[in-house]
């Protein structure tokens, strides 16, 4: 990779991608998070390479701007991702990270550039589903609850100030969640594979059922684990994940 790609591409991988590996996944964090999300993912399966996005307005982009819009989230990761684009490539969204995933590759074939040889959406309804998000209907008393309960999770005890930040990021992800609305199904030209986590309390198997829509070739997979289990990159999605190529 040139140094001219790695300066623009910078602000968004927590690390520059390679030229070593035949193929890529990017990796969409989902809300209130960022690229930190997929730190126990190795670097590369089975030859694919892990490329985790870092969204503005968190962890080492805290002092950018919030993203506003997972429409304009999609729009400014155009060109960073244009030169990365040189190799089979899929996307990874989980939860709310499902959503600026496939608006990307929507913006994506609209610009006539390459598009993922495979979408991974994982515990995330439909773009027309997603205002029934249970998220969407939390108090910010509620939310900062769920921020101290997922750094918990973690092994962490939360301090105030780490959570009044972490808030500050969920609370921006989440008027971006609520401002979302696909109220028609807009296919894409790429397989679509919707992953489903086996005893996730957030979203059922019937509720996801909506992505058949959103392409000709919609797989449906059921992985064991909770909503969260994807941090820990189990072989079972290891083994998902690079079964496209």
């Amino acid at each position: 990779m040139t140094s001219g790609s790695t300066t623009a591409t910078a602000p968004w991988f927590v690390r520059p991608p390679s030229s070593d590996h035949p193929a890529r996944i990017f990796c969409f964090p989902y809300s209130g998070t960022g690229a930190s999300a997929f730190s126990a993912w190795p670097a590369a399966m089975a030859g694919v390479e892990v490329c985790p996005l870092q969204f503005p307005g968190r962890e080492n982009r805290l002092a950018d701007p919030h993203y506003g819009t997972y429409e304009n989230l999609a729009a400014d990761l155009v060109a960073p991702l244009a030169p990365l684009l040189d190799r089979p490539f899929a996307f990874f969204g989980h939860c709310a990270g499902a959503l600026p995933a496939y608006e990307t590759v929507v913006r994506l074939g609209e610009f006539g550039l390459p598009v993922p040889d495979c979408l991974f959406v994982s515990g995330q309804t439909a773009p027309h589903d997603a205002s029934s998000d249970r998220m969407l209907t939390l108090t910010e008393a509620e939310l900062r609850a769920e921020v101290e309960e997922f750094v918990r999770g973690r092994g962490i005890e939360p301090r105030p100030d780490m959570i009044d930040v972490g808030l500050s990021v969920l609370l921006g992800d989440h008027a971006a969640a609520l401002a979302y609305r696909r109220t028609e199904p807009v296919a894409v030209r790429c397989p679509i594979v919707v992953v489903h986590w086996r005893d996730d309390p957030e979203t059922s198997l019937d509720q996801l059922q909506g992505w058949r829509h959103y392409a000709d070739t919609v797989d449906f997979r059921v992985v064991d684990g909770g909503h969260h289990d994807f941090a820990k990159a189990p072989d079972a999605l290891r083994t998902l994940l690079t079964g496209w190529r």
